[in-house]
């Protein structure tokens, strides 16, 4: 049977942060950590590729590890502008998302698509945050689990583990809107996330970390992470300030 692993608290800072910013905010956060004597939850930060480096420098040594926002499905080749998994490797990641609502709108990816960066990131050592969730139409309409169910259907690879997916429900109608499901919104949602991971992939898919994402900030992460089959939260603005983020990495802390 798969060993349940801990919480994962993930800041994704998408298309935000300098070097010099970027490097305050993290260490600040990193001294919070090294005060905490038995850290509870991994935690995590993914920076835009520039900062990368400069981020795996500054936090050598500290409980942060990095990801990368996004990966190509192929290892190497004449795509002018993308990252392969195995470079975000090289980078010293450990992480990479794949399949955010922002990947899938902006740049038309499917689940297919969005399986191929899974099973590169699998390739390359990584484990994949594998993001789903649907839009306030798909709501009103009442088909959320639906949705949301096509969506681990096509996007989660064969080979998927506890160990190397995570998946990130993130309703795109929640994203940076300030607006976020009621707790038993969101325990409705993981509850049918999770059946559906057993039911493929047996031990292995209770095991699996389901994260809830969109607009997780202090005053709700407390009610949000304590959800059933919350496993941790996918945090987008909040994570960009050690001031913002601390709160809620603390609550599982």
């Amino acid at each position: 049977m798969a060993k349940q692993p801990r919480p994962l608290i993930a800041g994704n800072w998408k298309m935000n942060g300098l070097a010099r910013s970027g490097t305050r905010e993290a260490r600040a956060l990193a001294k919070r950590l090294a005060g905490v004597k038995r850290l509870g939850c991994e935690v995590l930060i993914c920076p835009p590729a520039p900062l990368l480096p400069v981020l795996r420098a500054a936090l050598k040594g500290s409980r942060i590890a990095i990801g990368g926002q996004d990966c190509h499905a192929a290892a190497t080749g004449a795509h002018t502008g993308d990252v392969s998994a195995e470079m975000l490797a090289d980078a010293g990641c450990r992480y990479v998302i794949v399949g955010h609502s922002e990947r899938r709108a902006d740049h038309g990816e499917t689940d297919r698509r969005v399986r191929a960066k899974a099973e590169a990131a699998h390739r390359a050592g990584l484990t994949a945050i594998v993001c789903v969730g649907e839009t306030a139409a798909q709501r009103r309409r009442r088909e959320t689990l639906k949705v949301v169910g096509a969506q681990l259907r096509g996007s989660l690879p064969a080979g998927a583990t506890a160990g190397n997916t995570v998946v990130a429900y993130e309703p795109v109608w929640a994203i940076g809107s300030g607006l976020t499901p009621t707790a038993g919104d969101v325990a409705e949602v993981h509850a049918s996330i999770r059946s559906r991971l057993v039911r493929r992939f047996k031990a292995e898919g209770r095991g699996m970390r389901i994260l809830y994402g969109g607009s997780v900030k202090a005053g709700n992460a407390g009610e949000l992470l304590a959800v059933a089959n919350v496993d941790g939260a996918l945090v987008g603005g909040a994570s960009l300030t050690a001031k913002d983020f601390w709160p809620i990495v603390r609550v599982r802390a």
